[in-house]
This record gives C-alpha cells, structure tokens and sequence, in this order.
C-alpha cells in the first residue's frame, strides 16, 4: 500500500487523490507511437494499481496546513473524502495555493456556491490570473467563472508572482510554460528539500522523453524549456519531487541509468 505521508525536515507532505481515472496515454501525448509506450508498460493506463491520477497535496508546515491544488470535481471526483480519510480537516486549512489555474487544480474552491475551504487565503498566480481573465479568453473555458472569480469577490484571494515565501519553508518557484504562470513549489526545512512540481510533466515517460509537450501546455516552447531545466536541476540535486499526475502517491525522484532518465518512484 502507497505511503501517503512524508516528512522534510519539519515539513510533512501529504499525498492526496482526487481521482484515478482510466486514460489512455495518447489523450496527453497523441503524436507519440505505441513502441514508446512498451518501453514503459507500467506506465499504461491501470485504474486499480493508480497509474494516472488528479493528485493534490496537504503541507504542514510553519504551524500551517496547506492545501496545494484542489483538484477537479466531476464524475467519479472525492477529494474532500480523501482529505477527511487523511485527517485533513477542511476548516482548519489555513492556505490554499495553485501550482496553475487549470480544472483539475482549481476544482473543489467551490461546491454549489459554497467555498470549501472557509478560512482560507487562496494564492493566485498572477500571470494565470492576467491570463484567464483577459474578456476574448474567460469564457472559452467553463471553470474560471464558478471556482476561480468568486475568490475575489469574497476578498480571500492573493496574486502572487515570482519567488514567493509562502511560510518560511515554502517558497514558489517560477516554472512557465505548461500555463503563463505556472508555479512550482521548493521546500527546504532542516537541510532537507523537496520540490512540489505541479505539471511541469505529467507523466514519468517524460524524465527520458523530455521533449514530449502534452496536450495541455499553453506555451509548449517555454513548457519544453522549463521542463528540461527543472528535471535536470532536480535530477542533480537528488530532490525528493512531489508529482500530482504520476503515479500514487507521486512520491519519488528524477535518477540517472546507464542510458536514459527516469523517476523513481518512492
């Protein structure tokens, strides 16, 4: 069984699933072939060992509880269940921060009009914000309306750009390309560090395959760019990474073989 809990230093991470739907791997990356997907069968769609999945992430630190993503909400979606298994409670989350203003990471702000998350200060992106918000781009996408604005209209929301400090042991880190302002996350405590990737990639063939731009990069040029510079750094450094598309619990590291990358998973 995944452990879903990990500890940096004094900063615990916690792993959570919003869903594990089944996908067939050519939905993100159509312009790859068969052959390089057998090179990697445990990377096939697989429901029931969570090949794929819509992660989130719980953080402890500083004396506050951190809610990085929050996911879809959908069909088969359960984030707030997961979060309640997990001993997450919903009231006492102190921050909610997105890696990038996408469905899958915005999509439980709100139920029925009811935030989810009532005490909460929610961190922007502001190049996303910009973006999502420009009159010809907001209402070419269903979810920015209902999960995203109300955040402003209630005043809890925080544009933030560029490195900034979420508690002393989190601070984001500029990752563009995927979206205009996706963000990353580094987390040092104690000499330890991690890395919160977001969707920097979105699946493990990706540490070999690292020109590979799913289908979801704004920017594919600048997402390709990033993407090479953040592995190889994380691949140097040996950082633990946090992945919220790779497999359950997306715990793992980017590792050097005798011919290729690849992740590592814990």
């Amino acid at each position: 069984m995944p452990n879903h809990i990990i500890n940096v230093g004094d900063v615990e991470l916690i792993s959570l699933n919003d869903n594990l739907p089944v996908r067939s791997p050519f939905v993100a990356f159509p312009h790859t072939t068969i052959e390089q997907w057998n090179e990697y069968p445990e990377l096939m769609a697989d429901h029931e060992n969570g090949k794929h999945r819509w992660g989130s992430l719980a953080v402890r630190s500083s004396g506050n509880l951190i809610i990085v993503d929050t996911g879809m909400q959908g069909e088969g979606c359960y984030l707030l269940d997961d979060m309640k298994e997990k001993g997450i409670d919903r009231d006492e989350v102190d921050i909610v921060v997105f890696t990038h203003v996408h469905p899958d990471h915005v999509g439980w702000n709100f139920t029925d009009g009811k935030i989810n998350f009532p005490n909460a200060r929610f961190l922007v992106p502001q190049k996303d914000w910009d973006y999502w918000t420009q009159p010809d781009v907001i209402n070419t996408v269903e979810y920015v309306v209902p999960q995203v604005l109300p955040l402003q209209e209630l005043g809890v929301m925080d544009l933030v750009d560029g490195e900034y400090s979420i508690t002393p042991e989190l601070t984001t880190y500029p990752t563009p390309g995927h979206t205009p302002g996706h963000s990353s996350i580094r987390v040092e405590s104690k000499g330890e560090h991690a890395f919160i990737l977001g969707d920097v990639a979105h699946s493990p063939i990706q540490a070999h395959y690292t020109d590979w731009n799913p289908e979801f990069d704004i920017i594919p040029e600048a997402a390709r760019a990033t993407r090479h510079a953040v592995l190889d750094m994380l691949e140097a450094e040996g950082t633990l990474v946090s992945a919220g598309h790779f497999p359950d619990p997306g715990f793992g590291r980017f590792v050097r073989g005798e011919e290729r990358r690849f992740w590592q998973g814990l």
